[in-house]
Parts: C-alpha cells; structure tokens; sequence
C-alpha cells in the first residue's frame, strides 16, 4: 500500500462517502486512535469518548460493524451469515439501547429435528418445553435433562470459570447425561451455538454460551444485525469516525494511513479483524477459525408457522440448524414471501452449487414441504467466521502490548458479540489508564 508522504504530521484524514468521495477532515485534536469500527472498535471508541477524552476511529470500509453487516438483495435483509443478539450477555444490556433496536425474538429454546419428528428444548422458563416432547426419552430423561438446564442456568459464572476444562465434547454438562441423550440433544445444540460440530472447543466457553442462551433470548432487530453498529456509531460524536480509511502499520504514537499519511496521538488501540491485527503487530498470534457458510432461499410461503430455530439432532445432515427468518423477523423481507436462512459449519467454500441441491433436498425433509420452487437468494461464505475458544483459552487475554499501543476485538476475549464489546471496553480503559484519564 503506497502512502501519500506529502501529508506527513498534518493531521488531515479522507472520510468517504461511499460513492468515491472523500470529505478532508482535520484530526490534529485527537488523543487516541481506534483502527477498525467493528463493534470491539466502536466500543473502544464509545468508553474513551464517554470519558472526555478525544478519539477518532479510522475505518477502511464504507461504514461500521466489520463482520455484523446486513445487506439488501432483491429487497431482502440478509446478514452476513446468520447472526443474532442473545439479550442476556451484559454488555449487551451496558452499551446498546436493546428497545430501540426493535428486536424480533425466536421462540425460547430450540426445536430439535430427528428422526421425522420435531420436540423444543430448553426453555427453561417453562417446565414442560425445557425437555419439550421427548418422545424417545424415559421419563428419568426427561426428568435428568430438565434438571441439567435449570443447573446451568443459574450457574455463576465463577463457577463455570473455576471448574476443570477440557473440550466441549467431554463437558461435564455432557457427561452428566446418558451418551444417547446428550447425542439426541446438548450435542447438537452446542454445535450451532458454538458453531463447531466436531465440539473441540474448550468446555468453559461450551457452559458460559449454553448458560446465556438459557438465560435470554436470541432475537433478532427489526433492520437487521448492521442495526447494532450503527447504534453504537451514532451514540458517537460526530465525525469520530472516518470511512474509507486504510491503516497500513501502527505504533504507540501514532499510525500511518493511505489518506493522510502519519497521523500522531497519545494511543492507538487495533480493533480490526484478527487477520489485520497480526499483519499490522507482528508476534501478535493467530487463531484458528471456524469457517460458517449461510444459505438464504425465498419461498412464497412459510414452511414453518413458528419462529423457531430448527437443529438438526442427525450429524449426517449438510446443515446443522434453520430458520424462516421472516416469521421471526417479517421486516427482513419486503412482501409476502418467505426468507429462509440456513447454516452448513466446517464447509470449505468448494463447489456451491452442489451444496445448495444438497441443503434445499434436506430442507424439504426438514420442513415437510416441496423446495423445488424456492429461489436460491444468495449464499455467503465466510472462512474466518468465528475465532476458535481453544481449551486453555484465556478470556481476559492482554490488551495492552505496550503503554499507547492497545489491541482488542472478539479474539482477545470471547468468540461472540459479548466478547468484542467486552474486549473494546477493556482496551479503552486499559488506554485511558496510562493517560491518567480514567475516572476512579
């Protein structure tokens, strides 16, 4: 990337408009810089603003909240790959106004398909619908599910945290429960919440997802999952963020960017994508990821009169979990029709077509009706969806590399919103700590 020197120390940065243009905004007043307006940079930017202190964000896209984005296709919300706001996650109820959001709810708990035949698990608010019609469980099953999932509802999270941790496959909110049960039920669940068939992931993060989607609801807002980016970027002052600009390398003082050359300040904080963040602080490690790919398909009718999110209990199916989008959320589509998403996990991108005929066959399984006529809308594909939570994993991991040089994001923390919005706050006290600047 070719820097344009000739604006060295002047402090002037292109904001774009998303069409080419660039407004030449002057940034010479700010203290900290925040690279990347994705929602760990957004929070950063949000807790240093909020503490009186100057800030600027520098973002290279042409608007915020990095991989939470929604588009229009043919009229329809379509997020990039499937997402959703769990309302028990606490930075959630911190930094966002959730009633302003307008959110859609999917119905508690999820149904889970096997076998021909659909029961809902784990609405703990309901006795009944937290072992849903197990019908080829025992009444101790039952008795022993409904149990678990009351346990880890209310369990503290020191408790989660103090206890021993191995891969989520051998959790022991697994091994509480008969093999063929927790096959027939937590396993496929914690799949799609952790979106990792294979459940290596550690056995911490396995209880503390578990325990927020039983705690909450998972919904969806009304203009899409953009909505929440947008709402943090908006809260800001104006002109703290500035679109359309590249960083090309970093340091404790200052960064270097292709609208404007170096641009000085007290602190940078680095809250791009995982990928970016190594390239710009070499020695920083990268995670592994788990690649998700989300098929979106438009019906003229619902296939499902419910707002369910459907999981499939058989591990030979191409996709693990469903939803009619449009029962959960009508404003996603723009007239009557029907908008399905579906998420396949550990695909490699190859051969999409054949992917889609495999998916739309099982769909019609899954949903009882033809799919024959349903119009593919688009499928997205995203290798580095979610960074891996290794056992071992540290949830606090350090912000702070060096005094004035901070990074943050969902890899420093937590493979979920809760995370990125948890690790842009730390980051941004972490900073308005060496600048004396924090409030006791």
């Amino acid at each position: 990337m070719t820097c344009r020197r000739r604006n060295r120390h002047r402090g002037v940065v292109g904001r774009g408009l998303g069409d080419g243009r660039t407004i030449v905004v002057d940034v010479r007043r700010t203290e900290v810089i925040v690279v990347g307006a994705g929602l760990a940079g957004l929070s950063a930017a949000r807790t240093v603003a909020a503490a009186g202190v100057p800030v600027t964000v520098l973002e290279a896209g042409d608007r915020p909240g990095g991989r939470v984005r929604t588009d229009l296709v043919d009229g329809f919300r379509v997020d990039r790959g499937f997402q959703s706001l769990t309302t028990s996650w606490p930075q959630v109820r911190r930094q966002l106004d959730v009633a302003a959001l307008g959110l859609r709810a999917f119905q508690p708990g999820v149904l889970l398909y096997e076998d021909g035949r659909t029961h809902r698990i784990g609405d703990v608010r309901r006795v009944r619908d937290a072992i849903g019609g197990l019908r080829n469980g025992s009444g101790t099953d039952r008795a022993r599910l409904a149990a678990l999932l009351a346990r880890t509802a209310s369990a503290p999270v020191a408790r989660v945290f103090g206890a021993a941790e191995t891969a989520a496959a051998d959790a022991p909110v697994l091994r509480a429960l008969p093999p063929e049960l927790t096959r027939r039920t937590l396993r496929p669940l914690l799949a799609a919440l952790l979106h990792d068939p294979a459940l290596r992931s550690s056995s911490r993060f396995a209880e503390l997802m578990l325990r927020s989607f039983l705690r909450g609801r998972v919904a969806l807002p009304a203009r899409g999952m953009a909505a929440v980016p947008s709402q943090l970027a908006a809260a800001l002052p104006a002109d703290v963020v500035r679109y359309g600009v590249r960083v090309s390398s970093v340091s404790a003082d200052r960064v270097l960017t292709d609208a404007a050359g170096e641009i000085r300040a007290r602190a940078v904080i680095v809250a791009t994508d995982p990928s970016t963040a190594v390239a710009l602080l070499p020695g920083l490690r990268m995670p592994a990821f788990h690649p998700v790919t989300t098929l979106y398909h438009v019906a003229r009718g619902a296939p499902r009169a419910d707002a369910s999110l459907l999981v499939e209990a058989d591990a030979r199916s191409p996709f693990t979990h469903t939803t009619v989008v449009s029962q959960v959320a009508p404003t996603y589509t723009p007239d009557r029709r029907a908008l399905i998403a579906t998420t396949v996990l550990g695909h490699d991108g190859s051969e999409p077509a054949k992917l889609e005929l495999r998916v739309r066959e099982r769909l019609a399984v899954v949903h009882d009706t033809p799919t024959t006529t349903w119009t593919h809308l688009t499928t997205c594909h995203i290798p580095q969806a979610v960074p891996v939570v290794e056992p071992g994993h540290n949830f606090r991991r350090p912000v702070r590399l060096i005094g004035g040089l901070y990074v943050c994001g969902d890899h420093r923390d937590s493979s979920s919103i809760q995370g990125a919005l948890a690790s842009g706050r730390r980051a941004a006290r972490s900073a308005l700590a060496d600048l004396g600047a924090l409030a006791a």
